[in-house]
């Protein structure tokens, strides 16, 4: 049975859970197992072998295939997201290409955590206790940081004005939006955030930013210097990119598919940035504490 349930108390993994085999994953994920060993967890591994970092950790066991890297233990955790094709789990720092098939036929009995896992996928794990720690809200919100950090640094580095005095469009007005607003209107930049909820189109005023409602968006777009994305789907196409300013660099945050066409900025000839995955990429050991201290929180829910 599919435990899909984010808060689930799971039985049963009692004395197991000392033991914790790690499968794939990014730098983040690395920084996360040897914080886990560092703290008297015995670490198993598969998916790292070109990671230095923990093939000099000699307090982590590094398993020479997936079978054994399950075997070891109760509790698996994968990458965060588990994957970004739904074929590969995310795995760069693995000498060859491990599919989620061959992970899934594995998992039978196990707990799974892993983050960002797709329906397609959760409808195949067959008799394997899942949750999706990207669902807990504290890592959620402690990931906003991080995501807001990195934009911010991109449009730094890839845009030739400083921020402050920069007109900035936030689109979508989520945690991720809320953040974004809130470090750029820190920076000194002119802050528009788009929305749709009359809810938050009072908490754009509230917080004295400027607001633009996703039926107006159009009349905006040739104002701004810099446009963030952090909706997922597609709101930025052919129809409305053409008023965006050639200098204005477009970053997006949203997964896959994203909310800016892409081939219409290629088209157009416009500066994008698609930043995925950006808690990873810029902060990975703030990022692998909080999923470290999200695990404990998992664990003392569990009763152990």
């Amino acid at each position: 049975m599919i435990e899909k349930e984010n808060n689930v108390i799971m039985k049963g993994i009692g004395n197991m859970v000392n033991k914790i085999s790690i499968i794939g994953g990014d730098l983040r994920i690395i920084k996360l197992a040897n914080m886990l060993a560092k703290d008297n967890v015995e670490i198993y591994t598969f998916g790292s072998e070109k990671s230095k970092e923990l093939q000099e950790n000699d307090k982590i066991y590094k398993c020479n295939s997936i079978d054994e890297a399950i075997e070891k233990s109760e509790v698996i955790i994968g990458p965060v997201p588990l994957s970004s094709n739904l074929i590969d789990i995310n795995a760069p720092f693995a000498k060859e290409k491990i599919s989620i098939d061959s992970l899934i036929e594995k998992l039978k009995g196990k707990t799974f955590i892993a983050g960002a896992i797709k329906e397609e996928v959760l409808n195949k794990m067959i008799d394997v206790k899942v949750i999706d720690i990207m669902k807990r809200e504290e890592l959620t919100i402690l990931n906003t940081v991080s995501t807001a950090e990195g934009a911010i640094q991109i449009a730094m580095e890839k845009t030739p004005r400083t921020i402050h005095g920069s007109k900035v469009l936030v689109m979508g007005f989520g945690r991720v939006g809320k953040m974004v607003a809130k470090m750029l209107n820190g920076l000194g930049a002119k802050v528009y955030c788009e929305a749709r909820k009359n809810s938050d189109i009072a908490w754009i005023k509230a917080y004295g930013y400027n607001e633009v409602r996703l039926n107006e968006l159009d009349e905006y777009l040739e104002k701004f210097d810099i446009i963030i994305n952090t909706i997922p789907y597609v709101l930025l196409n052919s129809n409305n990119l053409i008023k965006v300013k050639k200098e204005c660099l477009l970053i997006d945050l949203a997964s896959n598919p994203g909310g800016i066409d892409k081939k219409a900025v290629k088209e157009l000839g416009l500066n994008m940035e698609w930043a995925l995955s950006l808690p990873g990429k810029v902060a990975p050991i703030t990022s692998a504490e909080c999923i470290k201290d999200t695990l404990y929180n998992l664990f003392n829910e569990m009763g152990i």
